[in-house]
């Protein structure tokens, strides 16, 4: 059942096939429904191992996958550069091939910096696969777990379903772009039609925004980009709204900030701001949510909002990854 996953790596979701997304998110799904009846999965990765490689800390991902492996009958280790030898240089081949001996799987975590070409790098030379838990580019499953939160509120059938991925003012740091070019890219290859808003510095990059364009023209729906927020809510089914950093714009921290804060208005997400969005809207957030800054509690506390079927979902669609990639099934 599983034998065309295994050892297949996961860095983008561009790299695997609608089907193969179907199948990860259905699997996910009975996944999710057997835990609820009470069956268990102990036996699907039963004494495997799974390496957690962690370049920052984290809540939902660490916490998903580690709660998983365990649901699945493996064990987790987790990793950081100081507590290994890659902190003293060793080479992603030589750190890949050892653990390639001793376990099944790897995920890493590597949002600043190089860490898309890092994980290529230990893919090009892995034996196991390699699942992007973030990176400076992409987040996969963090999207995919949207997407399958999606599907639990709307169904199969996304036609029609206008999904809006807009910035909102997050001071104080720099965040990665990794999240809003995973949605621009898994949401336009479902049949969503994809509005993409920011202030005109936060552009996403090029090279992403391309992509996007060739999945709705593929897919046959709409991409388009506006710099309101209030314009693109407006009928929206899906409000994705979280914050990012205007890293295409300039690499200096000082500036970038400078130009966040020029923002605060007009790009918080509010009562009055969902109010524009259809009635059956959801709101979206990958969290952690800066409550009262980039959204209203009114809202994230709202009958509206799905942030916690989200953050639960990234356990079923981790546990499916791990299921797929890593069995002998």
């Amino acid at each position: 059942m599983y034998s065309s996953f295994r050892n297949k790596h996961l860095i983008t979701t561009q790299d695997w096939s609608v089907e193969e997304i179907d199948k990860c998110i259905n699997t996910a799904a009975r996944l999710k429904e057997e835990r609820q009846l009470g069956i268990y999965h102990d036996h699907i990765l039963r004494a495997k191992t799974f390496f957690m490689l962690f370049f920052e800390e984290s809540t939902r991902t660490r916490n998903a996958f580690e709660a998983g492996v365990h649901q699945l009958g493996g064990h987790a280790h987790f990793l950081t550069p100081k507590a290994t030898q890659i902190d003293h240089g060793e080479t992603p081949k030589d750190t890949i091939k050892v653990l390639s001996r001793y376990g099944e799987g790897i995920g890493v975590r590597k949002t600043y910096g190089d860490g898309t070409s890092y994980m290529r790098a230990l893919a090009e030379y892995s034996d196991i696969p390699i699942l992007n838990m973030q990176c400076d580019v992409y987040h996969p499953t963090q999207a995919l777990a949207d997407l399958m939160t999606i599907r639990e509120k709307f169904g199969n059938d996304f036609r029609g379903k206008k999904f809006v991925i807009s910035w909102t003012y997050g001071p104080n740091y720099i965040r990665p772009l990794s999240m809003p070019h995973s949605l621009v890219l898994l949401m336009t290859r479902f049949g969503m039609d994809v509005t993409l808003a920011h202030p005109k510095e936060f552009s996403l990059q090029p090279d992403i925004l391309d992509q996007a364009r060739a999945n709705a023209k593929a897919a046959g729906v709409s991409f388009t980009t506006v710099h309101s927020m209030k314009d693109a809510v407006e009928d929206a089914h899906i409000v994705y709204a979280k914050s990012w950093g205007p890293i295409m714009h300039t690499t200096d921290e000082k500036e970038g900030l400078a130009i966040i804060d020029n923002y605060p208005k007009g790009w918080v997400v509010d009562a009055s701001m969902m109010a524009r969005a259809r009635e059956d809207a959801v709101y979206m957030h990958c969290m952690p949510a800066d409550r009262d800054i980039e959204v209203t509690s009114e809202v994230l506390d709202s009958p509206q909002s799905v942030i916690y079927d989200e953050a639960e979902n990234r356990l079923h669609i981790n546990k499916a990854l791990m299921a797929l990639t890593m069995s002998n099934i």
